[in-house]
């Protein structure tokens, strides 16, 4: 099983922002590096859900500020890893739409469970598959690093 590693500052943002956003999902995108175990999350870059529709259970990243916040991820020497949102008074786990409108092979899916404005539950899922026929998600344990040191940084120092 692969596994999504990120600091605790990170996590922290992520399940923060469900709760600023409820009764409306959040939305953003993960940049990090990959690894043979899974994706090292940096930074968690807040996005502005475009829809008006249904805020309340759908998200919808603008592609201009994709765009932009990719541009941001490559100046760090970093990559979109993935994307976060939240599920107001409803489980961390991936619906239908959230797997319908999933694209990004390779990439995580993090949920968080935002109960009566309270975030709960934050599950991360990898999309894969080799093409959109074949996609799947793949529950990941989530390893929460204790500093908020750069992960690279960590990461080098263990290995010395």
């Amino acid at each position: 099983m692969s596994r999504l590693r990120l600091t605790r500052a990170v996590y922290a943002a992520i399940r923060a922002h469900g709760e600023e956003t409820y009764p409306h999902e959040c939305c953003g995108a993960l940049l990090g590096r990959t690894t043979p175990e899974g994706w090292q999350v940096e930074a968690a870059v807040r996005a502005g859900n475009t829809r008006t529709d249904s805020a309340h259970n759908r998200y919808q990243i603008a592609p201009a500020e994709l765009v932009k916040i990719e541009r941001e991820a490559r100046g760090r020497g970093l990559s979109i890893g993935g994307f976060y949102h939240s599920h107001p008074d409803h489980p961390a786990r991936w619906s239908e739409t959230d797997f319908a409108e999933a694209h990004w092979l390779g990439c995580v899916y993090v949920i968080t469970a935002v109960e009566r404005g309270k975030a709960a539950a934050t599950n991360s899922f990898l999309l894969a598959g080799t093409t959109e026929e074949d996609k799947q998600f793949e529950q990941q344990e989530i390893d929460v690093i204790e500093t908020d040191e750069p992960l690279e940084a960590q990461f080098e120092s263990k290995r010395a």
